[in-house]
């Protein structure tokens, strides 16, 4: 049963991961959000049947069984509780809300209207993550005791045409609100319930926030480092996870972006293209391959589609937004670099 879906926000997000996912899981892109000529140019190429509309009004009056919010973090409030107001299920691009206030206000309109919200951590479907998952059930590492986990890179110098880059944290920039989420978010995925126990925030190259580590302890006994930076030359694994009996690493970021990027995508929610990440087990000088699970970020859509379908639960729940949410707002407070 297809499904008809709006999105608003038809930049590197829209157009790129959420557009290509949507199309393959039965959902119908009926119309578009975008006041930017080049991108009503890409959405009617992309997809001429679409409407392409100016405001998150005139979106929510198409008929839609969802929206999907990505567009800037600036405006996930307002749009968001559009949507919600008109009664249309919505998805939000992480962050969902630019701190824990706004994210709140969103999760009690959608409680208050009884209209499904949820947000867009799609990392849990990574190769790495769902490979760690395996490992960790299956005890090829012993009992774990400390991930490592990294989204770094090195892009020395400010784009000047990117509001992630130059906005403040009040206007939605910074990496603390771009990577952290899906650190923070696959983290207490894998090991359960967690405390910020330190923070390091700072902007390097004088914009927003471009370098971030994060110290969480889990009530499971499981450590987290998780660290978010454009300002690393020699960037780490992206994940390195020690467990009693060995360790489980992973060099390279899921397959999945580059794919997207490149203008591949899933048919029928499957990949044709290999989306398994390469890791390795390692035990001090040996170092074996193991077999990783392919990567799909479809899943997170079809759980969305069979939610409308069938009232079933959206597939983040309030509750690890929220968590999400808080653990990024003490992070502020706590700040070494505040």
């Amino acid at each position: 049963m297809k499904l008809r879906v709006g999105i608003a926000g038809y930049g590197l997000a829209g157009r790129s991961f959420h557009a290509p996912i949507l199309s393959a899981t039965n959902f119908d892109i009926a119309a578009i959000l975008t006041n930017n000529d080049v991108r009503k140019r890409h959405a009617k190429e992309d997809f001429p049947a679409a409407k392409i509309l100016s405001n998150i009004e005139e979106l929510c009056e198409q008929g839609l069984d969802l929206v999907v919010i990505a567009s800037g973090n600036q405006v996930h409030l307002s749009q968001a509780l559009a949507a919600i107001k008109a009664g249309i299920p919505t998805v939000v691009d992480k962050p969902m809300g630019i701190n824990v206030a706004q994210t709140e206000e969103i999760l009690n309109a959608s409680i208050s209207a009884g209209v499904p919200v949820t947000t867009y951590f799609n990392r849990k479907w990574d190769s790495d993550t769902l490979t760690l998952k395996r490992v960790i059930r299956d005890g090829h590492i012993g009992r774990v005791i400390r991930m490592d986990s990294r989204f770094e890179r090195f892009r020395p110098q400010l784009n000047p045409q990117s509001w992630r880059e130059n906005n403040s944290p009040q206007d939605g920039g910074g990496l603390l609100l771009d990577l952290a989420p899906h650190l923070i978010s696959t983290a207490i995925d894998c090991f359960g319930h967690a405390e910020l126990k330190s923070a390091s925030i700072r902007s390097v190259r004088g914009g927003a926030d471009d370098d971030c580590v994060l110290l969480l302890g889990h009530d499971s006994g499981v450590e987290s480092i998780l660290s978010a930076s454009a300002v690393v030359g020699s960037p780490g694994p992206r994940l390195r996870v020690i467990g009693s009996d060995g360790a489980f690493v992973v060099n390279e970021l899921d397959p999945q972006e580059a794919l997207l990027r490149s203008g591949k995508k899933p048919k029928d929610g499957k990949w044709n293209e290999d989306t398994a990440s390469k890791a390795f087990i390692h035990r001090g000088d040996s170092v074996e391959e193991f077999k990783s699970d392919p990567g799909n970020y479809s899943h997170f859509y079809s759980l969305v589609h069979d939610a409308i379908v069938n009232k079933t639960g959206m597939p983040i729940g309030s509750e690890e937004i929220l968590a999400v949410a808080r653990i990024i707002d003490h992070a502020r407070k706590i700040n070494t670099h505040g």
